[in-house]
C-alpha cells in the first residue's frame, strides 16, 4: 500500500490532484487508514496509469471515468490504441522541432503550414473513441452513470462485487449446476438494470474480459477468492477445453 503522499511523489500528481480524483469517484483509495489517511494498491496505480493516459489524450476527466468505469472496458485493446496515438503524437512533435530548427538556421523562405496537420491523427483517434465509448452498451451506460448520485454509483458496483463473492462460493460446482446458471441469470439481470442492456452475447464477452487480467480481473479475483474470474470466463486460462459459466453454451441454460 503506498499513502496518498508517496503516490503524489512517484507519478508527479499533486496531493491536491489526488483528493480531487476521489472526490469526483475517478481514482478512489483502496482503503483508509484508521486516522483518515488515503491508501492506495497496485490496482488503484494501474488505474492511475490509464487515467494519466487518457489525460495525455486530453480527454476531459468525465469522459475517462465513463469510460473506463465501463463493465466492457477493454484494458488490453485501449491501451494499444493509447501506444499507437502516443506514437503519432510524437512523430507530430518531432516533425514540429525540426520545423523550428529549421526556421531558426535558414529562416523562412516560404509559408508552409503542412507540418500542422494532425487530419491522421485526429482521424485514428475518432475512431479509437468510437470503439471506447460510441457502442450502444456504452451510451445507455453513460446516461445511467449521468442520472446517478456518485454514492448511488459507488452502491451498484458495490453490490455487482457482491454477486462475485456469490460464484467465488460455488466454483466447485458444474457450470450447468442449478444454483451457478440462478447467480449467472441474477448477474445479467442486474448487468442490465444498473448499466446497459446485457445480451447473451455481450455476457459472453464479459466473462472473457473478467479473466483478461487488468483492473476487473483483480477487483473479481480479491472480492471473490483467487480464480474465480477465470472460473468464470468463456475462455479459461489453464487451456482446458470446458467450457465455463458464461459461455453462450451455459447461457442458454438459463433461459429453459
Amino acid at each position: 500500500m503506498m499513502t496518498v503522499n508517496e503516490v503524489s511523489k512517484l507519478t508527479g500528481v499533486s496531493i491536491r490532484t489526488l483528493q480531487y480524483y476521489d472526490t469526483i469517484g475517478l481514482l478512489p483509495p483502496t482503503e483508509y487508514t484508521e486516522a483518515g489517511y488515503r491508501l492506495y494498491d497496485d490496482t488503484a496505480m494501474e488505474r492511475l496509469q490509464q487515467i494519466l493516459l487518457f489525460k495525455e489524450l486530453e480527454f476531459p476527466l468525465k469522459e475517462i471515468k465513463t469510460i473506463i468505469d465501463a463493465p466492457n472496458f477493454d484494458r488490453s485493446k485501449a491501451l494499444e490504441q493509447q501506444i499507437e496515438l502516443l506514437t503519432m503524437k510524437k512523430e507530430h512533435l518531432e516533425v514540429l522541432i525540426n520545423f523550428a530548427r529549421k526556421i531558426k538556421t535558414t529562416g523562412v523562405n516560404k509559408m508552409d503550414f503542412k507540418v500542422f496537420d494532425t487530419t491522421r491523427m485526429d482521424e485514428y483517434a475518432r475512431k479509437a473513441k468510437e470503439q471506447w465509448g460510441q457502442t450502444s452498451e456504452y451510451k445507455e451506460y453513460e446516461e445511467n452513470a449521468n442520472n446517478q448520485s456518485p454514492d448511488a454509483q459507488k452502491m451498484a458496483w458495490k453490490n455487482l462485487m457482491l454477486i462475485f463473492v456469490e460464484f467465488g462460493k460455488m466454483k466447485d460446482k458444474e457450470p450447468e449446476h442449478a444454483e451457478v446458471q440462478f447467480e449467472v441469470k441474477k448477474l445479467q439481470d442486474y448487468i442490465s438494470e444498473h448499466f446497459y442492456k446485457c445480451s447473451n452475447e455481450v455476457l459472453k464477452g464479459l466473462g472473457a474480459m473478467y479473466a483478461s487480467g487488468g483492473e476487473f480481473t483483480e477487483n473479481i479475483d480479491k472480492a471473490a477468492g483467487r480464480g474465480t474470474s477465470v472460473w468464470l470466463s468463456d475462455d479459461p486460462a489453464d487451456g482446458t477445453a470446458q467450457p465455463k459459466c458464461l459461455s453462450a453454451k451455459r447461457l442458454s441454460l438459463i433461459h429453459i
